[in-house]
C-alpha cells in the first residue's frame, strides 16, 4: 500500500493530508497544529477566496447566477453545494475556477515556512492530481457507514445529497492505495490524538533524513 517517498530537493517535508468528507481531517489538522506543525488548509483558502467582493466570487456568480448569493452578500454555500453535486459539469466548472488559485496560494505559503515539515490539507488531493506536489500522503480513513452517519448529523443532509457527495469523491480504496500513512478515525478522540503524536515524531525523523539527501 502507498507510494514511494517523493525525494524532492525542497528542504521542507510536505505531507499531503486527505480523506473522504466527514472522515475527520479537520480534527487531525488541529492535533498537528497543537504540536506546532504548520497546517495549510485548502478549504480555508477556498473559504477566503469566496468572501464578498472577492474577484473569484464575482466570477462564480457570473456562471451560477445571483441565486447563490444571500441577502447579506455572502455565498449561499448550501445552494451552491446542491447545484454542483447534482451536476458533474457544474462541479467541474467551479473546480476549474478555484483549484489553480488554491494550489498556487498553498505553494506560496509552504515556500515561506521555516519548519521541519508541514501539513497540506487537500481533501481532493487524488481527484485534482496533486499527489506529486507532496512528499508523503496521509489519509484519514473511516468506514463509509460512519461517514454517512457523521454527514447526516453534522450537515443534516438527505440520503440523496450524501450519495451525490460521496459519488463525486474518490472511493475509499483508491485513497488508501495512494497512502504512505493512514490514520483510522473509527474509535475515539484519544486514539486519534495518539496516532497523530506517533506520526508527528515519524515525520520529524523523515525530515531529518530528507535534509541529509
Amino acid at each position: 500500500m502507498g507510494r514511494l517517498f517523493n525525494q524532492s530537493m525542497d528542504r521542507l517535508l510536505k505531507i499531503g493530508l486527505t480523506g473522504g468528507i466527514a472522515s475527520g481531517k479537520s480534527m487531525v489538522s488541529d492535533y498537528f497544529s497543537k504540536l506546532g506543525t504548520p497546517v495549510i488548509d485548502a478549504d480555508e483558502i477556498a473559504h477566503d477566496l469566496v468572501q464578498p467582493n472577492q474577484p473569484l466570487l464575482k466570477t462564480i456568480v457570473e456562471i451560477f447566477g445571483d441565486k447563490i448569493i444571500l441577502k447579506n452578500g455572502n455565498l449561499n454555500r448550501a445552494k451552491l453545494r446542491q447545484i454542483i453535486f447534482a451536476d458533474p459539469n457544474q462541479r467541474q466548472q467551479l473546480e476549474a475556477i478555484l483549484h489553480p488559485v488554491i494550489k498556487q496560494i498553498m505553494e506560496t505559503k509552504a515556500n515561506q515556512l521555516n519548519n521541519d515539515y508541514c501539513i497540506l490539507s487537500i481533501p481532493l488531493l487524488l481527484e485534482t492530481k496533486q499527489i506529486d506536489t507532496v512528499d508523503r500522503v496521509l489519509v484519514v480513513d473511516c468506514p463509509i457507514k460512519l461517514q454517512r452517519e457523521r454527514l447526516q448529523q453534522r450537515d443534516n443532509l438527505s440520503t440523496i445529497e450524501i450519495d451525490q457527495i460521496l459519488k463525486a469523491q474518490a472511493d475509499r480504496n483508491s485513497r488508501l492505495a495512494i497512502a504512505n500513512e493512514v490514520i483510522y478515525n473509527n474509535t475515539n478522540l484519544y486514539d486519534l490524538q495518539q496516532q497523530v503524536v506517533t506520526l508527528h515524531k515519524q515525520y520529524q525523523a523523515y525530515s531529518a533524513s530528507k535534509s541529509k539527501l
